[in-house]
């Protein structure tokens, strides 16, 4: 399809319907989302790696979804504990990525509320422990430690990693 110039596209077209953000103010943006946001991925290659990875994991769920399954390593504390025992559990000197069931739940975002005012350095994880299973990472119930076979609708199936 061929379009003639700009404003006939834009004017078909859902999605440039609304233009673009300038170069800049999408740099801005995106570099936010970055300082905001961590990816299963990256967050399972820092916790496999040797040494420490420089931030802990937490799991904003109630303790029956903890013991239906979360991450190795994680420290559990659901969002409506975390005024009265973030202080305890947690060193706010060491950045905290919080985690809930997947992206159809808030439930990290309102834990990392929690957590940034309160002080501590705070990133969500996207995908939630729903992705964390879906790209085949092992995981703990209260019955011992599972593993799926990653998706590959959210997992390359042949590769060490997505390349992105």
């Amino acid at each position: 399809m061929v379009m003639t110039s700009h404003s006939t596209a834009t004017a078909a077209n859902p999605v440039l319907r609304v233009a673009p953000a300038s170069p800049a103010a999408a740099a801005a943006y995106f570099g936010a989302s970055l300082a905001f946001h961590a990816d299963v991925s990256d967050v399972a290659a820092a916790l496999a790696a040797d040494g420490d990875p420089g931030f802990v994991v937490l799991d904003s769920r109630s303790t029956a979804s903890w013991d239906q399954g979360h991450i190795p390593w994680a420290v559990h504390l659901p969002t409506a504990l975390i005024p009265e025992q973030a202080a305890a559990l947690l060193d706010p000197a060491v950045p905290v990525v919080t985690y809930c069931w997947g992206p159809g739940c808030n439930g990290a975002t309102r834990a990392a509320l929690a957590l940034a005012q309160r002080g501590f350095q705070v990133k969500e994880m996207l995908g939630g422990f729903e992705y964390w299973v879906r790209e085949g990472f092992a995981y703990e119930t209260w019955e011992g430690g599972e593993r799926r076979a990653a998706d590959p609708l959210t997992a390359p199936v042949d590769a060490a990693d997505c390349g992105c």
